[in-house]
């Protein structure tokens, strides 16, 4: 017998491509909603992205397990009275179709809120529905660039893309959070209510600290690769085997330890003793550290630093991901034949984990007009 899950018995219909939307339906999908996916002739872009996920795009695989599959032309008649019928019994609404898109076919949030006062409406877009870039279509590098996050990404030489699309992944979780809030909520009052997520404001959230340093004392913040631009020593040191290994001294204590049990070099902790006095001598204390660990492979530092209480970690590329002893694994039908995927962050990870399966375009289709065709 299955578990029950926190949002049983709750419908989320959402027009969505991409990321972003998809991120966040998925989660509410893993915690019980059902949810419809609503997609246009031809289906959700990312459906296209590549096949390696067992025939389909990784991506898609990734997103939107466990959901229903509908096509259904916003722009024809029948098929917008059939969408208001399903979203009339929905607890949940979501989407991110170009900006103005769902509100000129009817499905506005606050249209959607005015006739159905129990909904929570979610909008997500690159940059919300006010000030001069709300018409701006947003990609995740795009919004990286603009909200200065790739300005402090990358080597001293040249600015960088963050390797993953962290804009669209953090603002679908931010999505999700809202909407959770917002059904708890209504839980209290029975009132629905509009969120909205912006994959601008996201990012602009997450570049706080420097935004703070840049404003309140004039201070960039600079490109240090896998440094850190204020602590030391944090980051990435080559061993004697040409393998790399990243240490974080986060106070004052540790760096004492650190350079006892570890350099066996107790004066650099008196020549250093704050982290201040680390940032300001940073080229001498990482010179001391180097001639250390250059005398090291990756077995013996672990051993040293372990006996120190040290916290580092191993540049593992993803091969290394891929035999990583701590990775958890989820299983997950394909069309071309089960594989395997990292296992969900947050939700029960029992081992082996047989995740849903990944809708075909329309695949539910046919059965969701049916149940909700007029009477």
């Amino acid at each position: 017998m299955t578990a029950a899950r926190p949002l049983d018995g709750t419908l989320v219909v959402s027009i969505e491509q991409a990321v972003a939307a998809p991120l966040a339906t998925c989660r509410l999908a893993d915690a019980g909603s059902r949810v419809i996916k609503v997609e246009r002739e031809g289906g959700d872009f990312a459906r296209g992205y590549d096949r390696a996920a067992g025939g389909i795009s990784s991506y898609f695989a990734w997103l939107n397990r466990g959901k229903e599959s509908i096509v259904i032309d916003i722009k024809d008649e029948g098929d917008r009275e059939l969408l208001e019928r399903i979203v009339a019994r929905a607890d949940v609404f979501v989407q991110n179709l170009a900006p103005g898109a769902a509100a000129r076919a009817g499905f506005g949030s606050k249209d959607l809120r005015r006739r159905h006062a129990r909904l929570v409406t979610c909008d997500i877009s690159g940059y919300g529905e006010g000030g001069p870039y709300r018409e701006m279509r947003a990609y995740d590098l795009l919004v990286q660039a603009e909200s200065g996050v790739a300005s402090i990404t990358g080597s001293p030489a040249e600015p960088g893309r963050v390797g993953v699309s962290i804009c669209d992944f953090a603002t679908g979780i931010y999505a999700y959070s809202a909407i959770l809030e917002a059904l708890i909520e209504r839980g209290r009052t029975g009132a629905g209510r509009c969120v909205e997520a912006t994959l601008f404001h996201t990012m602009a959230d997450w570049m706080a600290v420097p935004l703070l340093r840049f404003e309140q004392l004039g201070q960039n913040w600079p490109r240090v690769g896998l440094g850190h631009p204020s602590i030391v020593p944090y980051g990435a040191f080559e061993l004697g085997d040409g393998d790399s290994v990243l240490i974080g001294i986060q106070n004052d204590r540790e760096w004492k330890r650190f350079c006892c049990q570890v350099l066996a070099r107790p004066e650099l902790a008196e020549a250093y003793p704050r982290n201040v006095d680390r940032a300001a001598g940073r080229a001498e204390v990482e010179a001391a550290i180097d001639q250390v660990f250059r005398r090291h492979d990756r077995n013996s530092i672990r051993t040293a630093l372990d006996d120190g209480r040290i916290a580092y970690g191993f540049l593992n590329d993803l091969a290394g991901l891929s035999e990583h002893p701590q990775l958890r694994r989820a299983r997950l039908p394909a069309p071309g034949g089960e594989i395997e995927i990292a296992a969900p962050a947050a939700t029960p990870n029992e081992p082996g984990r047989r995740l849903p399966p990944v809708p075909e375009l329309d695949e539910h289709g046919a059965a969701i007009r049916a149940e909700f065709r007029t009477t």
